[in-house]
C-alpha cells in the first residue's frame, strides 16, 4: 500500500482524488481551507485508510510518502483573484516545499497546472510545444504566471536534484465538490438555473471551453502519476463548445426558468480554450470517456443534494 500525500486536498479535484486513491492507499491529504471547506472531506474522516492534517504546504513537512500530487492553490478566478499575494506564494513557495519534501522521501511528486498557462491562446488547439499568451500585470496573471513559476521550479528541481516529477496541465473540469460560489461557469450556471435566477454570460456567449468530467481526470492525473514520462501533458476533453450552448444545455436539463442575460467580458478572459491531447493518448493512454451531457447530470444532482 502506498503512502500518498495529496496537497490541496479538501479542494475540488483534491477531494475526488482523495476518495479515488484512499480505497487502495493510504492518503494524507493536506489543506488549510484557505480557498476550500472542510465539508467536503468529512465523508472520507472515517475511512481507514484517509488521515487529514492541517498545514500550510509552504511550510517544510516532515513525512514518510511514496508519492505527492501537488493541487493546493486557490483554482477559481474569483478565488485568486481575492488571494492573488497567497497564490503566488503557494506556487513558489509551496511547491519548493514539497519538492524538498518529494526528494527526501525519493517519492514522486505530481504538480497540477493548468491551461491557464497558455493566457488567451493565440495557437488553437493548445499542444504543450506552446508557449503560450499571458498577461503579466493583468487581474488573472497571479493565477496564470503563479502556475508558470511552478512549472519552473519544478524542472529546476528535477535538473539540479533529479526530482522525480509530473506535470499535469489540466483543463477545465467539472463535477461534484465543486464550490457553490467559486465562480466558474459551470456551478454558476447549475446554480442560476437551480434556483430560476437569471444565468450571467460574460461576453456574448461564444466563447468557447473544451469541459472535462471530474471522473475522466482522475483517471488522467492518476496515469500520470504512475507512468515514466517526466515532461508537461496536457489532460482534458477535446470537445470544444460555446458558453452559450452550455447555458442553454443546463436550463435544459434543469427544467429552468431562468433567462440568459449577457455582460461585459473581464480582462483576459480567454476567448477559445482547447487541449491537444496527441501527447496524453500516446504516453498514458488517456482519452476522455464521460459525455458532456452524462457529467452535467450528475453534477447538477450533486448540486441538488446540496439545496435540499
Amino acid at each position: 500500500m502506498k503512502k500518498i500525500i495529496v496537497a490541496g486536498g479538501s479542494g475540488f479535484i483534491g477531494t475526488n482524488l482523495c476518495d479515488y486513491l484512499s480505497n487502495d492507499n493510504h492518503v494524507i491529504c493536506i489543506d488549510n481551507f484557505s480557498s476550500s471547506s472542510d465539508k467536503n472531506i468529512s465523508h472520507l474522516k472515517n475511512k481507514k485508510n484517509f488521515q487529514f492534517i492541517n498545514h500550510n504546504i509552504c511550510e517544510s513537512l516532515d513525512i514518510k510518502v511514496d508519492q505527492i500530487y501537488n493541487l493546493a492553490c486557490p483554482a477559481s478566478p474569483k478565488r485568486y483573484q481575492n488571494l492573488p499575494l497567497e497564490t503566488i506564494q503557494a506556487c513558489i513557495d509551496g511547491s519548493r516545499s514539497l519538492l524538498d519534501l518529494a526528494i527526501q522521501n525519493n517519492a514522486v511528486i505530481l504538480q497540477a497546472s493548468t491551461s491557464e498557462i497558455y493566457g488567451d491562446p493565440i495557437v488553437h488547439p493548445q499542444d504543450e510545444q506552446y508557449f503560450g499568451n499571458v498577461n503579466l500585470n493583468g487581474p488573472r496573471s497571479c493565477y496564470d504566471e503563479g502556475k508558470r513559476m511552478a512549472e519552473t521550479i519544478f524542472y529546476n528541481y528535477k535538473n539540479l536534484f533529479a526530482a522525480d516529477v509530473r506535470v499535469a496541465r489540466i483543463f477545465n473540469t467539472f463535477g461534484p465538490y465543486m464550490e457553490v460560489d467559486d465562480g466558474r461557469v459551470i456551478s454558476n450556471f447549475i446554480n442560476q438555473s437551480l434556483l430560476g435566477k437569471n444565468i450571467t454570460i460574460y461576453g456574448d456567449g461564444k466563447q468557447t471551453r473544451s469541459f472535462c468530467y471530474i471522473d475522466d481526470m482522475i483517471l488522467g492525473l492518476t496515469s500520470l502519476m504512475n507512468s515514466d514520462f517526466s515532461k508537461p501533458i496536457n489532460i482534458g476533453n477535446v470537445k470544444e463548445r460555446s458558453i452559450l450552448s452550455t447555458a442553454e444545455m443546463i436550463i435544459e436539463l434543469t427544467n429552468s426558468k431562468s433567462q440568459i442575460i449577457f455582460k461585459s467580458l473581464p480582462e483576459n478572459d480567454p476567448l477559445q480554450r482547447r487541449p491537444d491531447i496527441k501527447l496524453a493518448e500516446e504516453k498514458i493512454n488517456f482519452k476522455p470517456k464521460v459525455p458532456f451531457e452524462v457529467g452535467l447530470e450528475k453534477t447538477i444532482l450533486y448540486f441538488e443534494r446540496l439545496m435540499s
